[in-house]
């Protein structure tokens, strides 16, 4: 059996796999089980992840990527050739695969996102910028003479790109995304409430009453921890405007990045882009208010894409189509010129 062409949003929450012909056919997050003692990864993805904070002194759950980029050279390599065997399990070739990449990766970094591809099993290695994929998935034909901006809010990385005639005119990546909101509750948390949480309740509460404009209703949330004080466990009652103060400052980060993008974009790609409005995508896109925040701060017209999680994947998995004329092994942008 012929393998197929596979994309893959090698993001550092979640890892989305696209088959050519077949669609979105796996989403787990990226973290690793490693046992201490010998180095061996034991469980990837979902399995690994139930095993956060349950786990035995000699064996730990890691991210093996970070703000956007690998960490770690091994633990990525493994990860990579168990879902890629997830997915191409009944085939005797080896796939082509497109990964997607921060829009501010560097030359090492990229070549060892590349790396870690070959060696999980790729017949070839092709990498495309995440905000391109973005705006492909989010249904945008930026091949045509007109400019629009794209904002890709990730697990590791915001990326933030004008994009027209099929290129990146103006782009910059900021560490400051889906983890670092999650940091920020988990220390709001603990000083105001004198309590500890974890990395999975933080996500929780980002989900369900996580915001970055006042509320109109003020929702509550029972969440549970540690107390700091006697070291027991402990139950608050936390309401969204207190995630609109723990998230207010990773927010205007990623405004005023917004902003400096747009400041330095050509007055013609600027015109377009007042017209059409910004693209907001990526799982931080659906922080509630996110589009009404950038559309108060630039007065520009601000959407979310349809299912803004999966634009990067699903932008990739359009682009198989285009294998043919992509160079392996490096980006058809040039960075340098930016």
């Amino acid at each position: 059996m012929f393998a197929s062409d596979i994309g893959i949003d090698l993001g550092t929450a979640t890892v989305l796999v696209y088959v050519k012909g077949k669609g979105i056919v796996l989403n787990e997050p990226s973290v690793v089980a490693v046992d201490q003692e010998t180095g061996r990864v034991l469980k990837v993805g979902a399995e690994a992840q139930r095993m956060v904070g349950r786990t035995p002194g000699n064996i730990q759950v890691i991210r093996p990527l970070k703000d956007g980029v690998i960490s770690y050279c091994d633990y990525t390599e493994e990860m990579l050739k168990r879902f890629l065997r997830k997915v191409i399990r009944h085939s005797i070739f080896k796939p082509r695969v497109l990964v997607c990449v921060p829009s501010g990766i560097t030359d090492v970094e990229e070549r060892a996102i590349i790396d870690a591809a070959y060696k999980a099993g790729a017949s070839k290695a092709y990498i495309i910028e995440e905000p391109v994929a973005a705006a492909i998935g989010a249904g945008v034909n930026i091949a045509l003479p007109h400019g629009v901006m794209v904002v890709d809010i990730g697990g590791g990385t915001t990326d933030i790109a004008v994009i027209s005639l099929n290129d990146v005119a103006v782009s910059v990546s900021i560490k400051v995304a889906g983890d670092k909101f999650d940091e920020t509750l988990i220390k709001y948390i603990r000083n105001k409430h004198r309590m500890l949480i974890g990395e999975r309740t933080a996500e929780e509460i980002k989900k369900k009453i996580g915001c970055v404009c006042m509320p109109e209703t003020d929702t509550e949330i029972e969440i549970k921890g540690r107390c700091l004080m006697t070291g027991l466990p402990k139950m608050i009652t936390l309401k969204a405007s207190e995630t609109y103060e723990a998230f207010e400052e990773n927010a205007g980060l990623i405004v005023d990045a917004i902003k400096s993008v747009l400041e330095r974009t050509p007055p013609e790609l600027v015109g377009d882009i007042a017209i059409d409005g910004i693209i907001l995508t990526g799982g931080g896109a659906l922080l509630h208010g996110f589009d009404e925040l950038v559309t108060k701060h630039t007065g520009i017209k601000t959407v979310i894409a349809d299912d803004p999680v999966t634009c990067v994947v699903r932008g990739t998995g359009k682009e198989l189509d285009n294998l043919n004329y992509r160079q392996d092994g490096i980006l058809n942008i040039a960075r340098q010129n930016r």
